[in-house]
């Protein structure tokens, strides 16, 4: 399950956040500031003892060097980082010294000016207003800091020319106590800007770190859900390809029998279920990347003549009326993919159409074919248009009803729209009907050299074509761990003439293999499950018996796995493959496939 997403901090955790990088920032220009100080209060010591020839400015001189020699406990700073003390123990450590500082130079006026010297005054009303500008940038991420600089130089330097009372000394203190106010509010702008934009910095942060973990705790959901396919789709295919085998073998049987009526509906059944699965699949193998398109030039009348042969009937039961107009175009596309998407369209439009029917039509516009699928449906509301492209969205079928399928068909649309750039547009009104139009580019006509082969409607026919070719093995070895589908699997191929050898992993089948090339009677086709049993690698295993026994083995693999890891390395091995629940007819062709290739 995934874990909650961590909340946004709190206003007294920014707090915490914003002072401790407030209290870095200005920590971090102690070393260079202390240096500075030290040199200009050599500089301006000296001077004055040397103009005055007074030992006043010398003391003080002495003063500023016994604060200067605090300055080193700072480092202490350095060391903690804020991790053993909280950030205001520092905030207010810095806000002491930083006004000691001041105060010192404070009263340097006091050592270093005499009554009646304007020049030496003007002088020095210039370096401490200098000083409290240089080092506003230093204390400006601290609103006290700021305070406990400038207020203690500035005053003292205003109260000591006001004690000299010289109308000069008066007008340069009134000076520089309008500069105080002035340099006090820009400093504080600047401490509201720092402020701001280091809480913004960290919301930021904080909102990026959640959107990160929703991000993730998405992916998860995601990557659980193709999971929950895959081990659901993989567990329910395995007896439904062994009732779609035996099923085929009883209607085979029951072919003038009363019963041979029930037997094909209990095949109609089988198939609905194997569609269901399949949608899971398409989706599994979409999402996986799995599927490639094929594009070339086709006729879209191939793609119209294959969805009628598939849903003719079933319009049929419904007593519906559908109908797929012949259209002379021609369209660049994969025509096994466009087939799908369109024949998802067709389904979806068949279940929702209570009365009247489903129109097929293309037509040409510019550069571009339009395939569009119009029902007399229920029509969607425009509140539920873009939700329907979504897995297991359903409109008005809270039942679930089984007839209406999972929910997935358009969002397989969706999946190869994307795939093929052919997009899909939707226009529907409730109780109006539907019409999704399928955007794709025009193409000239090409020479047809054949006509497209369709498969035939019932296995038994498949069968006797391919018996009549003689295009099916005569010895199979079957490798599959479950076995009601070894018996299935072999009573079928009993029916049509192939000998099957049935085991249940490797070891059989290494034993088979030697034992058939002993009596001279090698098997002529090998078909293995994709995931056998404790665990066991099909692939692996039909790569070994192949290298081991006989490299031109044709070899047909046949698995239940959806999952898109699995899929992707059976695409890799570049070996044919069945998904469970196989038909009859579909296995028989594969193997017939499968056998011509090697």
């Amino acid at each position: 399950m995934p874990a909650p997403t961590a909340p946004l901090p709190l206003p007294a955790q920014l707090g915490e956040r914003v002072l401790r990088e407030q209290v870095a920032s200005a920590y971090a220009t102690i070393g260079s500031a202390t240096v500075a100080d030290a040199a200009l209060a050599l500089a301006v010591s000296a001077g004055c003892a040397w103009l005055t020839q007074r030992a006043a400015p010398l003391v003080w001189l002495l003063l500023h060097l016994a604060q200067t020699l605090r300055y080193p406990l700072l480092g202490a700073y350095a060391k903690d980082a804020g991790a053993a003390q909280p950030a205001t123990f520092w905030a207010r450590r810095y806000v002491r010294e930083v006004a000691i500082n001041s105060t010192v130079w404070g009263l340097a006026p006091w050592f270093m000016l005499p009554p009646g010297n304007t020049a030496l005054t003007a002088l020095f009303v210039l370096i401490v207003l200098g000083l409290c500008t240089a080092g506003m940038a230093s204390v400006a991420p601290l609103r006290r800091a700021i305070w406990a600089y400038c207020c203690p130089m500035v005053i003292g330097l205003a109260t000591a020319l006001l004690w000299h009372g010289t109308a000069f000394d008066m007008t340069a203190a009134g000076c520089a106590l309008a500069y105080l106010v002035v340099t006090l509010r820009f400093a504080g702008q600047q401490h509201r800007l720092l402020t701001t934009s280091l809480t913004a910095r960290f919301e930021n942060e904080a909102l990026a770190e959640q959107l990160a973990q929703q991000v993730s705790l998405t992916q998860q959901s995601s990557d659980e859900k193709t999971r929950f396919l895959a081990t659901a789709s993989h567990d329910l295919r395995q007896p439904v390809h062994a009732i779609a085998l035996f099923g085929a073998v009883l209607e085979k049987e029951l072919h003038d029998h009363p019963q041979h009526d029930n037997a094909q509906r209990l095949m109609r059944a089988v198939q609905a279920l194997g569609h269901s699965l399949d949608a899971m699949l398409d989706v599994s193998r979409l999402d996986a990347g799995d599927v490639t398109p094929a594009c070339a030039v086709v006729p879209l009348n191939t793609v119209f003549n294959a969805l009628s042969q598939t849903f003719a009937a079933r319009a049929d039961e419904r007593g519906l009326q559908l109908r797929l107009r012949a259209t002379p175009l021609w369209a660049r596309t994969d025509p096994e993919l466009l087939t799908r998407l369109v024949a998802n369209l067709v389904d979806n439009a068949l279940k929702y159409t209570p009365q009247g029917g489903v129109l097929v039509m293309a037509r040409e516009r510019g550069t571009e074919a339009w395939i569009d699928v119009r029902d007399t449906g229920i029509g969607i509301a425009a509140e539920h248009q873009a939700q329907v492209f979504e897995e297991f969205y359903q409109i008005d079928n809270p039942g679930r009803d089984r007839a209406r399928g999972l929910g997935m068909g358009l969002s397989i649309v969706r999946r190869l729209s994307v795939l093929l750039d052919h997009p899909v547009l939707l226009r529907s009104l409730p109780g109006r009907g539907s019409r999704f139009r399928v955007v794709l580019p025009v193409a000239s006509p090409q020479p047809v050299d054949a006509l497209l082969a369709q498969a035939p409607p019932r296995w038994t026919d498949t069968a006797s074509m391919l018996l009549q070719d003689d295009a099916l093995p005569r010895r199979v070895l079957l490798v599959d761990d479950e076995a009601d589908i070894g018996v299935a699997m072999t009573a079928l191929m009993r029916a049509v003439g192939v000998s099957v050898t049935h085991v249940a992993d490797g070891a059989q089948a290494h034993a088979a293999l030697i034992e058939a090339r002993a009596r001279q009677q090698p098997f002529d086709a090998l078909i293995c499950d994709l995931r056998l049993a404790d665990g066991a690698d099909g692939l692996a295993l039909a790569r070994t018996l192949r290298h081991q026994h006989s490299r031109t083995l044709p070899t047909l693999l046949v698995t239940g796995e959806t999952a898109p890891t699995p899929l992707q390395r059976v695409r890799d091995s570049g070996l044919p493959v069945l998904f469970k629940p196989v038909t009859a007819d579909a296995l028989l062709l594969a193997l017939a496939r499968t056998v011509r290739a090697d």
